[in-house]
């Protein structure tokens, strides 16, 4: 950052200069290279394996002359990116918005005129003008500044404004974030208190925060693990899907002859067996899992980062913002004779006159309409205590004098003439140790003081001392040191735990969850925040501890600290990446600028959309749009839910096509009427589809989701287990459904009768397979008190098409079935009945295994 030489003062560039400035440089605003617009997310969708495999099968049969099949399977393809590019440009426009609302405009001098204009029209050479409630345009230097505070949080992780000072010669030098006194000011940082002129120094990519958004494009995101497993199975069940096809051409041409015939039913055999299920099944999952969590004011920038936070092993948090509310209260107030008022003791009602001279005297001294978060939690204060509310400044008060904050002195005076008083009534705050220089106190008094002020500091408070003098006779001082003042108190200040906190980490930690909390406040206030939210403490590892320690002792240490604090940008991505070195899933929440890597490099980046930075939401994948902590713990269990539903799904996808490829093959093998034709297929299709993407979506959270550990990094998503007992499931179908149509072959019903009872029975056996997947855990009983109004919905639309197909003389003829008689009917129920009471008699063998 180059600091000007010069500036003329109070006139600014010319709007010439600003032009061609502007033209040279470039607009004041962050390059936005992960922007998504509703085109590049179809192409993104359509580069998927799964779902081009699906839409090929759909040209494939188009090819082939079959209509219905190809609009079926064309129409799911659709379906599954109308849904995703409607969920995710939805996301889009609402990141928008709020990236809108943290556009700042900025007041500036040009040709010595002030005039507002858009922050991004702000270049290299502006004076811009800074008063309290801006939010700073650029990096820049001050020249000139009133009793001016910033919060750069954003940039620091600090939970409480810096003072600012004009710049001179010893202070020109070193522009970096954070700390007291100095001269610089950043783009994105909030001003809180005072006023002051800047001339800009660095705009859009080469401030602060644009050199963070800058080093993001050298971080790759975490690709999606649940889709990198899917695509695997896919090519798994494709392989399968082709060498059924195979075989099926060859038998039907060696035993049967006409190799044509033979070629277009092994071409449907494959199609039928082709998993185009999987795409769907997973593209409305993570769909409608985005949409479920959006009703929690969540927003989900990559729809599979949900099924991955599921999968966390660790959560590593900021403090500022997200653990905390960022923003001051008075947490405990102390006497000049150390009697002690804490916040959690008493809603205030008739406190002593001494704690309500603190709270009175604090507000005198404070702005009459704070912007200063440490002056609004004197006001708070004040208004909750009845005694002291009563003797607050109304109309009728007049502030006479105020003197400000100065570098030798940092505490500020008000003097105020009350309507009904002679005297002038003088008020000041501060730190501690210019309050007892106000009031001149002995040396016991000061080591009693600091003794004080150290305890409240080891608790985490930033700690102010209140001071009042009455002013009767002459003209006001010259300077705050002028006043008779008597030390009334010390006021300890926090940055209060969100209330959602200590449950959402005790949740975390029920389901094996490890929560590490990085920040770039001090120590003390660290600890004391973990200790209130219940994080597990076990030391504090500051960042001038990991300068002096390299990445594998970094990557020891981070197996057992919990906390780090004092942490500058660059160690929160070394402690990701350390976490990441050891195995671990990480997701990482955070709303500043500095937390922009880290969020990128995890595997889940979390952002809290309310008071979080462009840079921060550009970064991540999911967006808390109410900054709540807790939201993190409903987006884990939503993760967990789908993951196990999703495996459901797999499950019985796989499962269904066993009974359906034997159905295939085995007349051709046995001689037998051919079973399938493309309505068939069709048909069994519109069954599955829905089920399998609407029906176990549907489902509710399994019992233990929350109190079972994240399951292991490396573990698939169709496991050995989950194949065995699929392919046990459609065996069992397969054998039950071929003994219905052998035997009713061989009493002599005719094919088309016969046809038309193995159907019925195939399509009731998926209904039973359906009911014996819902859930790994629970037993059919409790499957059934789980509510589920979807799958009531399509068991009753399967049932209508049934009886259709079974009563309507057209649609009977279209699948070529026989009419069934009231006997028939009957064998199709026994024979589902009897597979789902046989899978649900075998399910506690795989139960064990299934939960893995």
């Amino acid at each position: 950052m180059k600091v000007p030489s010069s500036t003329p003062a109070l006139t600014g560039l010319t709007d010439q200069e600003a032009q061609a400035r502007l033209k040279a440089e470039g607009t004041n605003e962050l390059p936005r290279h992960d922007r998504r617009t509703p085109l590049r997310i179809v192409l993104e969708v359509l580069r998927e394996p799964m779902l081009a495999l699906l839409l090929g099968a759909g040209f494939i049969y188009l090819l082939l002359g079959d209509l219905k099949e190809a609009l079926i399977l064309l129409a799911f393809g659709a379906m599954s990116v109308v849904i995703t590019v409607i969920q995710e440009t939805r996301t889009e426009r609402v990141l928008e918005a709020l990236r809108d609302l943290t556009s700042p405009r900025a007041l500036v001098i040009r040709a010595g005129e002030r005039r507002r204009i858009a922050g991004r029209d702000v270049v290299r050479g502006d004076l811009i003008v800074l008063a309290e409630g801006d939010r700073v345009p650029a990096d820049a230097l001050l020249l000139d500044a009133q009793d001016l505070e910033i919060d750069e949080s954003l940039l620091t992780g600090e939970s409480v404004p810096v003072r600012k000072r004009a710049v001179d010669e010893t202070t020109a030098d070193d522009p970096h974030a954070g700390g007291d006194d100095r001269p610089f000011v950043y783009s994105g940082s909030l001003v809180v208190r005072g006023a002051g002129i800047a001339e800009v120094i660095a705009t859009g990519p080469h401030s602060e925060i644009g050199k963070i958004g800058q080093s993001l494009q050298g971080l790759d995101a975490e690709p999606p693990r649940l889709q990198r497993q899917t695509a695997a199975l896919v090519r798994l069940c494709a392989l399968g899907g082709a060498a059924v096809s195979v075989l099926a051409v060859l038998l039907y041409g060696t035993l049967r002859g006409g190799w044509l015939d033979a070629l277009l039913a092994g071409i449907a055999i494959g199609m039928s067996m082709l998993p185009e299920e999987f795409p769907v099944v997973l593209t409305v999952f993570m769909a409608m899992g985005a949409w479920r969590i959006s009703k929690a004011r969540v927003l989900t920038r990559r729809a599979a980062s949900i099924e991955t936070l599921g999968s966390a092993t660790v959560l590593c948090t900021d403090k500022t913002g997200t653990l905390t509310e960022n923003r001051m209260t008075v947490a405990e107030l102390r006497t000049s004779d150390g009697a002690a008022l804490r916040s959690a003791d008493t809603t205030y009602g008739g406190t002593a006159a001494a704690f309500r001279d603190i709270a009175v005297h604090g507000v005198l001294a404070s702005a009459a309409e704070p912007f200063d978060p440490m002056e609004k939690a004197f006001h708070a204060l004040a208004r909750e205590m009845p005694d002291a509310r009563d003797r607050l400044p109304d109309s009728s008060w007049r502030l006479v004098r105020g003197y400000g904050l100065r570098p030798d002195l940092l505490a500020m005076t008000q003097v105020w003439q009350r309507p009904d008083a002679a005297g002038l009534v003088v008020a000041s705050k501060g730190a501690p140790e210019a309050i007892a220089l106000l009031c001149r106190l002995s040396e016991p008094e000061l080591i009693a003081l600091r003794r004080t002020v150290d305890t409240m500091a080891a608790s985490g408070l930033r700690v102010l001392g209140v001071a009042g003098a009455v002013h009767s006779d002459g003209p006001l001082p010259h300077a705050q040191t002028g006043f008779a003042f008597r030390f009334l108190g010390l006021v300890g200040l926090a940055d209060p735990l969100r209330h959602s906190v200590p449950a959402a980490i005790a949740d975390c930690r029920s389901a094996g969850i490890r929560v590490i909390m990085i920040t770039g406040d001090y120590p003390a206030t660290a600890q004391a925040i973990a200790r209130a939210a219940g994080l597990d403490m076990s030391g504090v590892l500051t960042g001038d501890d990991l300068r002096k320690i390299d990445d594998a002792a970094l990557a020891e240490a981070v197996k057992t600290v919990n906390v780090f604090a004092r942490i500058v940008p660059e160690q929160k991505l070394r402690i990701v990446q350390a976490l990441k070195a050891n195995g671990e899933i990480v997701a990482m929440t955070g709303d500043g600028v500095n937390d922009a890597p880290s969020l990128k490099a995890a595997h889940i980046g979390v952002a809290m959309g309310g008071r979080g930075t462009d840079v921060a939401r550009e970064a991540s994948s999911i967006v808390l749009l109410d900054d709540d902590f807790g939201s993190v713990v409903t987006a884990v269990r939503l993760g967990r839910r789908i993951y196990d539903n999703l495996r459901k799904a797999m499950g019985f996808i796989f499962a269904v096509h066993v009974p359906i490829a034997g159905m295939a093959l085995m007349p051709l093998v046995l001689g037998l009427p051919i079973f399938f034709s493309p309505v068939h297929i069709a048909f069994l299709e519109m069954v599955i589809d829905p089920v399998c993407s609407l029906v176990f979506e549907a489902e509710t959270d399994e019992r233990d989701v929350m109190s079972r550990p994240p399951r292991a990094p490396d573990a698939p998503l169709f496991s050995w287990p989950l194949i065995g007992w699929s392919v046990l499931q459609g065996a069992t179908a397969f054998g039950v459904i071929a003994l219905i149509y052998i035997a009713a072959l061989w009493r002599g019903l005719p094919e088309d009768e016969a046809r038309a009872l193995g159907f019925f029975s195939l399509v009731l056996t998926i209904v039973s397979l359906v009911l014996v997947n819902r859930s790994f855990s629970a037993s059919l009983v409790s499957a059934f008190r789980r509510r589920n109004v979807t799958l009531v919905w399509i068991l009753l639309v399967i049932a209508l098409v049934l009886a259709s197909i079974m009563l309507w003389p057209a649609a009977a003829s279209l699948f070529r079935f026989g009419p069934l008689h009231g006997d028939d009917l009957l064998v199709t129920v026994a024979a589902a009945a009897a597979v789902l009471l046989g899978l649900e008699a075998l399910k506690p063998i795989w139960r064990a295994r299934l939960s893995r």
